[in-house]
């Protein structure tokens, strides 16, 4: 693996083990799809509480969605779409910015795909439509952070344009 001098002159290490100070991307995508999946299960469970029973009809039978079901539609996407961009962002400039459009989108688009043709009781209808608009900002953060790890004095955009050695004037 190589490594490249970063903006405050600490060595990095390229692809998805960047190192910026102490936080690589890998940890930055991990902590995302944490805060993500904990945020959705306290949502999951307070609207147990309240009475949801996310239970549904599914191809004819009886279906009903658990903690374990909330968990994977959080991790499996989540996890990923962030790898994804964490992985590509290196060569590409624009995913990090194009999937910061695209990630909250695809969040609040697959509540009326998924959760609204649903035959849950209202409880479990807006428990599972807030874990779709969890997802939303906290992706954005999670893409935030690795848009910041992956700032370098010749490929930063300044307000006028490039910044930095190699910068064209």
């Amino acid at each position: 693996m190589t490594t490249s001098p970063g903006v405050d002159g600490q060595t990095r290490e390229r692809g998805t083990r960047r190192r910026h100070g102490r936080v690589t991307v890998a940890a930055v995508v991990a902590a995302t799809v944490a805060v993500a999946t904990a945020a959705n299960l306290v949502v999951y469970a307070l609207g147990r509480a309240a009475g949801g029973t996310f239970r549904f009809t599914a191809s004819g039978r009886a279906a009903e969605v658990d903690a374990l079901t909330v968990a994977g539609f959080t991790v499996l996407p989540l996890l990923l779409g962030m790898t994804l961009v964490a992985v590509l962002s290196r060569r590409l400039r624009w995913i990090v910015p194009a999937a910061l459009v695209v990630a909250p989108l695809l969040a609040l688009v697959t509540v009326p795909v998924m959760t609204l043709p649903a035959d849950l009781d209202t409880v479990s209808t807006v428990t599972l439509a807030l874990c779709h608009v969890v997802l939303a900002p906290v992706a954005v953060a999670g893409l935030l952070a690795i848009r910041g790890l992956d700032r370098r004095p010749d490929a930063s955009i300044g307000p006028g344009g490039p910044v930095g050695p190699g910068a064209r004037s």
